[in-house]
């Protein structure tokens, strides 16, 4: 099949798993609800039906997609900017650092914004950013840059901010509740405030990367290459670095950690369309929403009434993988 139909066949092929996926999303639940209820809603403005329906379930599915083109779309930057496809926002420490300025900013009771931006994203952004430019500082030895020694010290500073975060949650948190709300992550808490929230930030970062994906398909080549064939290197890496620090953490600010999502989902993108990234960043973002809403569904579902930590699901997907690539690259 040529390139273009392929790509063409795989996005509508999402877009009607997604949709099958979204009405799923409305029709299982706690309350079993069948398309008679729905049109009672649409039609007759049911307040049951539309808490349940609209406030509860769209909601949630909305957020679930909405996070996980986020982390997909974070992890395809950062396995180009890495040249490395175990590179995500969850095993470089991006996730974990971020969900550690998340619950700092909840531990010091700053609940303010400044500049439109809610101070929670800002102290996710800069705990995410923080721990990467660490990361990253600390990979290179004599100014060689070495993948290997990378993955290490992200899996090692992760823990670290893991640890932290524990340790904040232990001295503020009142219920266990909470606790496994940021480690393991969940949409238990989805409102339509962070809806509104994290789709503009989305939206704002794809158009960026989908701008930058030509000079990220000339870093690919090497910084010499690319900047030789005219590509700003220095900028672009640090817009790009910046965009996928930003979307990890806005993630974490409203879903806790939820991890491997951006690992196996570009990869798996990779594997089907190629590695252009002026398609690999869009349709990685779709590919990612959908996944982590049908992964949402498996929480709400699988031990129902009981709903699992959403990280949970995707840890069971993502762990085997990322092992799968560790020896495959040995």
């Amino acid at each position: 099949m040529k390139p273009v139909r392929k790509r063409v066949a795989f996005s509508l092929a999402l877009l009607l798993i997604l949709i099958a996926a979204l009405w799923l999303s409305l029709m299982i639940g706690a309350v079993h609800m069948s398309p008679a209820d729905l049109s009672n809603f649409l039609f007759h403005k049911d307040q049951t039906h539309r808490t349940i329906f609209f406030d509860l379930r769209l909601c949630r599915a909305l957020l679930a997609f909405l996070v996980g083109a986020s982390l997909s779309l974070s992890g395809a930057i950062l396995q180009g900017y890495f040249q490395n496809p175990m590179a995500d926002p969850f095993v470089v420490g991006v996730s974990s650092g971020a969900s550690f300025g998340a619950v700092l900013c909840l531990f010091l009771g700053l609940g303010t914004t400044v500049l439109g931006f809610s101070l929670q994203s800002l102290f996710a952004f800069g705990g995410g950013f923080s721990v990467v430019s660490l990361v990253y500082l600390l990979s290179r030895t004599k100014a060689v840059f070495k993948v290997e020694t990378l993955l290490l010290t992200g899996i090692a500073a992760g823990a670290a901010a893991s640890a932290l975060t524990s340790f904040l949650l232990f001295m503020k948190s009142d219920s266990f509740e909470q606790a496994v709300f940021w480690l393991l992550g969940s949409f238990t808490l989805a409102d339509w405030r962070q809806v509104g929230m994290v789709a503009p930030y989305l939206a704002l970062c794809l158009l960026i990367a989908q701008w930058l994906a030509k000079d990220m398909n000339l870093l690919v080549l090497g910084d010499e290459v690319a900047q030789s064939l005219g590509s700003p290197v220095a900028r672009v890496r640090k817009m790009l670095l910046a965009v996928s620090t930003l979307l990890a953490a806005v993630s974490v600010s409203v879903s806790g950690i939820i991890g491997f999502v951006g690992l196996i989902v570009p990869h798996w993108v990779r594997i089907i369309i190629g590695p252009d990234h002026r398609f690999l960043f869009g349709l990685s973002a779709l590919t990612g929403g959908t996944f982590l809403v049908l992964c949402d569904l498996l929480a709400r579902t699988v031990l129902s009434p009981t709903e699992l930590p959403i990280g949970i699901i995707t840890a069971l997907f993502g762990a085997p993988f990322f092992i799968y690539l560790l020896h495959r690259r040995k």
